[in-house]
């Protein structure tokens, strides 16, 4: 294993591993009774860590040395970067899956709640899953080019890259021949924040450059053509901002989006608005969850540009609930297109509360936050026939399951890999009232 790039003047710890925790890290214990969360290791593997990190309760750090290597342990293919998107690639797939079985099942634990060893979905494809990737900018000093790059896990700093196992292949090819025409301009990493990319399901590619000046970007737009992109966009992004925000859109080749379908279903979305990034596995929790839909009333909350409910509950009286606006104008136009007098609610689903009522089938999908209070209390109060929950944070899930078991009993619990390879866990929780 290589020895990742550090300040060589950090503490080095040698510790035993004991177990993976929800984030990804694996935990260990010194002998000074400290415990250490380390990044790139297993459990079981006795290694050398980095400290990155000292608390007074504990330190975290990366493994810089196996001394004693684990059974589960494979190859990276991202041998550079993989710890920057993807720090599971250590472990053996099947590993990976029997690990975030476990970890959804400690979740529920932690809440004093028995569930039997859930299944974790997969369609088995362990890279170039991903249809979205977001590149930052690398610059050599020596060689007075630019590159892609990704922030070191735990620092501030960046690692160049050429591409992502994770992403399609398309994407990879394409985000190369970007820098190729930035350094062949001579543009300059100062120039540039961040260059973002998706992929459709027929393998079109659309590319946004986020850059940090308004002007000077001529000779770009007179060359971009020639990268094969269906849609390439030059926009001003405000540099206060760390995150790739939409300040000023100066330059668009086509004036077009990309879209995909969702068992048969054609959803149009903004390059960098949320839609899932792992359709295939996607396609597979939303035809589990179009089997459950029993009522003739469904509340679809949180639904983002409306793919669960659209895709599951076009043909009923459904009504949609988004908070952001974004995503709220595209689950208009998706509604309208795709389902017959469907209710589309721009707001948060805390404030849609007189929707949800006996009769209606309720379908939640919430940030790691979880469920707001109310939504939680109201449920309690009018007790839907049943309430289909997918988290992507098992720990915030279990917490309001735990409340909600008061009127209802867990029907089934069910994992989805969606994002291999990272310690990511998407579960669906399906509750029936008592």
């Amino acid at each position: 294993m290589k020895r990742c790039a550090t300040n060589k003047a950090r503490k080095v710890r040698e510790v035993r591993l004991d177990k993976l925790v929800p984030g990804g890290e694996a935990l260990g214990t010194l002998e000074n009774g400290k415990k250490i969360l380390a990044w790139g290791g297993l459990p079981g593997e006795l290694v050398r860590c980095q400290v990155l990190k000292s608390k007074s309760g504990y330190e975290r750090g990366v493994v810089t040395e196996v001394l004693e290597k684990s059974e589960f342990r494979v190859e990276t293919r991202d041998d550079e970067s993989y710890l920057s998107t993807s720090p599971w690639q250590i472990l053996n797939y099947d590993y990976e899956l029997q690990q975030k079985s476990e970890l959804i099942r400690e979740a529920f634990r932690q809440e004093k709640i028995e569930i039997a060893t859930p299944e974790v979905a997969t369609d088995g494809r362990e890279y170039e899953y991903r249809n979205k990737m977001e590149f930052g900018f690398w610059w050599d000093n020596e060689t007075g080019r630019v590159s892609l790059a990704f922030y070191r896990r735990g620092t501030h700093g960046k690692i160049p890259v050429e591409g992502s196992s994770l992403a399609g292949r398309e994407i990879s090819e394409v985000a190369g021949r970007v820098v190729d025409l930035l350094n062949e301009l001579g543009v300059e990493a100062r120039s540039l924040k961040t260059l973002m990319m998706r992929k459709t399901a027929s393998g079109e590619v659309f590319a946004q450059l986020y850059v940090k000046e308004v002007e000077g970007w001529e000779s770009l737009t007179e060359r971009v053509a020639e990268l094969g992109v269906k849609d390439f966009e030059i926009i001003y992004s405000d540099p206060k901002s760390p995150a790739s925000v939409v300040t000023q859109k100066l330059f668009s080749l086509n004036e077009t989006m990309p879209s995909d379908e969702l068992l048969g279903m054609r959803f149009q979305y903004a390059v960098e608005g949320f839609f899932q990034i792992n359709l295939s596995v996607y396609e597979m929790v939303l035809a589990e969850i179009r089997e459950l839909i029993e009522t003739e009333k469904v509340v679809d909350l949180y639904s983002g540009v409306g793919t669960i409910g659209l895709t599951v509950a076009n043909d009923k009286n459904l009504t949609l609930v988004e908070v952001d606006e974004a995503a709220g104008r595209e689950l208009k136009e998706n509604a309208a297109k795709l389902a017959t007098g469907a209710t589309v609610m721009i707001a948060k689903s805390e404030e849609a509360l007189e929707f949800v009522d006996e009769e209606a089938t309720v379908i939640v999908d919430p940030p790691r936050a979880g469920l707001h209070k109310a939504l939680v209390e109201r449920l309690l109060e009018v007790q839907p026939p049943i309430v289909i929950y997918l988290s992507c944070n098992p720990t915030t899930q279990a917490r309001d399951v735990k409340i909600l078991l008061e009127g209802y009993e867990i029907a089934s619990v069910k994992g989805y890999n969606f994002f291999p390879r990272t310690p990511h866990i998407e579960n669906l929780v399906v509750l029936r009232r008592k």
